[in-house]
């Protein structure tokens, strides 16, 4: 069983920073790719950042410049360093990870970002 465990969310001003973290716990062999997804209400899902097991990183080209994206392989743990936020960055931010030789993919339970304008 493996859990992804978001923290760090919360209410900020813009202009603000704010740093996620997403602990991967369990039985884990291997991660592979892991990245952040956010949801605003009424939008659909969208990627945020994600970042390959060798380091490799992309990006929205909406937080290109603001957000950073980084993993600590030995304690199976990524962040997301996201400054300069907007009122536009305001969503539930999720964390995915994709985990094991048979590419398990899983989720976090969420973690509340809003930006206050």
């Amino acid at each position: 069983q493996v859990q992804l465990v978001e923290s760090g969310g919360g209410l900020v001003q813009a202009g603000g920073s704010l740093r996620l973290s997403c602990a991967a716990r369990g039985s884990i062999s291997r991660i592979n790719a892991m990245g952040w997804y956010r949801q605003a209400p009424g939008k659909q899902r969208e990627m945020v950042a994600r970042i390959t097991s060798a380091g490799e990183r992309n990006y929205a080209e909406s937080v290109k410049g603001r957000f950073t994206i980084s993993r600590d392989n030995a304690k199976n743990t990524m962040y997301l360093q996201m400054n300069s936020l907007e009122p536009e960055d305001t969503a539930l931010y999720y964390c995915n990870a994709i985990i094991g030789g048979l590419l398990y993919t899983y989720w976090g339970q969420g973690t509340q970002v809003t930006v206050s304008s």
